[in-house]
C-alpha cells in the first residue's frame, strides 16, 4: 500500500519472495488504475499477492519486505488465507491520534495552559514508557478547574484523520458495526459518533462538579486492558468471534487491543506499536484500511451506480415473486435476490445491483 507504487518496487518485491523459495499465484490490483512508472500518482495505490508455497512467512522474508517499505515509502501487511480475512464484521477504533489528528487531552491542556506538560506526559505514555493509568492520572490533575463550558470548543476544531469519513461511511454501506474504544473522552467520543454514526463508543468520563473539571474521571479507567475486555464484550453481544473483529490504533495502549482482534493494525503509529503489531497502515490514510479488508476500489464505484437502481427499484409497486437468501460466502457478505415481476435484481447490504453489475 503507497501513495505511489511502481514497476520496480514490484519488481524487487517479486524476486525477493522467488528467492524464499515461495509462488506467486495472483496479483491484483486493489486500488484503481496507478501509473507503474511513478510519473503520476493515485492518492490510493495497493498491489495484493497471492502466495504460496510454505507453511508461513519466514522472518527472513518479513525482514527484507519490511526493509522494502523504508526504502519506498509504502506499507506491506501479511495475511493469511482464511474464511475470516473477508467476512469480518466488526472495527474498533482508539480515538485520539487514530480517528482524529489529535490528543484531547492533550487540547484541553492547551486551554488550561498546561499545554506542554500535559503533552510531555502524553508522548512518554503513548511511546509505551510510562504506565497508562498514572500518567493519566497525572495529566488529569493538571486539567483541575477547567472551566466545563471550554470543552465545546474543541468539538468542531479537532479534524478527523484522512479518510475516516470515507472508511466509516463505507463500512456501514457494507453492513459493519463500529466502536471507538478510547482512552480519552466520553464527550468527545460521542460528538464523533453523532456525527460519523459509530454504533458504540468506551471512553473516560469528565467528572465535573460546580461547572469545573476536578481532575478526576467517573468509573474506571480505559486503559489498555480495558480495551480488551470491552472489544471481547461487543463481540460476544454482536455474537460474532474475535477472529471477525478489526482494531485500529496508534499509541502503547492500544496494543492489547490490536492483539486481541482477528486483525490488529497499528495506524500512523509510535515505532513499538509499529513494530509489535500484526498489520501497519503509515502512508495512507485510514481509508487504505478498506484493502486490508479486501475492498477493491471498483466494489466501491458499483456503489455509486446501484443508488440511482435503488430509487427506480423503491418506486416500483409491482409484487416481489420470490426472495431468496444467497449462502454467507460472498466477498461482502449475504446477498438476497428479489424478483419483482420478471425483473430480476440483487440487493446487497441495501443496495439493488442490477445484472451484470
Amino acid at each position: 500500500l503507497g501513495r505511489v507504487i511502481t514497476a520496480a518496487q514490484l519488481a524487487k518485491i517479486s524476486a525477493a519472495i522467488s528467492t524464499h523459495g515461495l509462488n506467486i499465484d495472483r496479483i491484483e490490483r486493489l486500488s484503481g488504475r496507478l501509473s507503474l512508472t511513478g510519473s503520476a500518482s493515485n492518492p490510493n495505490a495497493c498491489i495484493e499477492f497471492e502466495i504460496s508455497g510454505g507453511t508461513d512467512t519466514s522472518p527472513a522474508l518479513r525482514a527484507e519486505l519490511m526493509r522494502f517499505t523504508r526504502e519506498f515509502e509504502i506499507d506491506i501487511a501479511f495475511q493469511r488465507e482464511s474464511i475470516y480475512r473477508r467476512n469480518r464484521r466488526l472495527v474498533a477504533f482508539d480515538m485520539d491520534s487514530t480517528l482524529i489528528q489529535a490528543e484531547i487531552i492533550d487540547e484541553l491542556a492547551k486551554l488550561h495552559g498546561v499545554g506542554d506538560q500535559v503533552s510531555a506526559i502524553t508522548a512518554a505514555a503513548m511511546r509505551g514508557e510510562l504506565d497508562f493509568k498514572q500518567s493519566f492520572a497525572k495529566r488529569m490533575s493538571l486539567l483541575r478547574g477547567l472551566p466545563e463550558q471550554r470543552l465545546q470548543e474543541l468539538l468542531h476544531s479537532v479534524p478527523l484523520a484522512d479518510g475516516a469519513e470515507r472508511l466509516i461511511s463505507t463500512l456501514k454501506r457494507l453492513g459493519y458495526r463500529t466502536a471507538i474504544l478510547s482512552g480519552g473522552f466520553t464527550f468527545f467520543g460521542q460528538h464523533l459518533q453523532k456525527r460519523l454514526g459509530i454504533d458504540y463508543v468506551f471512553a473516560n468520563r469528565l467528572e465535573i462538579v460546580d461547572g469545573a473539571v476536578t481532575g478526576k474521571v467517573a468509573g474506571e479507567i480505559v486503559d489498555g486492558a480495558k480495551k480488551a475486555q470491552l472489544l471481547a464484550q461487543i463481540a460476544q453481544s454482536e455474537n460474532i468471534s474475535l477472529d471477525q473483529v478489526v482494531a485500529v490504533g496508534d499509541g502503547a495502549n492500544d496494543l492489547p487491543m490490536l492483539n486481541a482482534a482477528g486483525m490488529g493494525i497499528a495506524f500512523q503509529a509510535k515505532p513499538l506499536v509499529r513494530e509489535s503489531a500484526r498489520h501497519a497502515v503509515s502512508h495512507l490514510g485510514l481509508d487504505g484500511i478498506l484493502y486490508l479488508l479486501g475492498v477493491r476500489d471498483r466494489d466501491l464505484a458499483s456503489f455509486v451506480l446501484c443508488r440511482s437502481s435503488f430509487a427506480g427499484f423503491a418506486n416500483d409497486r409491482r409484487p416481489t415473486t420470490g426472495l431468496t437468501r444467497i449462502r454467507h460466502g460472498s466477498r461482502h457478505g449475504p446477498y438476497l435476490s428479489l424478483r419483482p415481476g420478471r425483473l430480476p435484481c440483487y440487493v446487497h447490504c441495501g443496495h439493488v445491483l442490477q445484472p451484470g453489475s
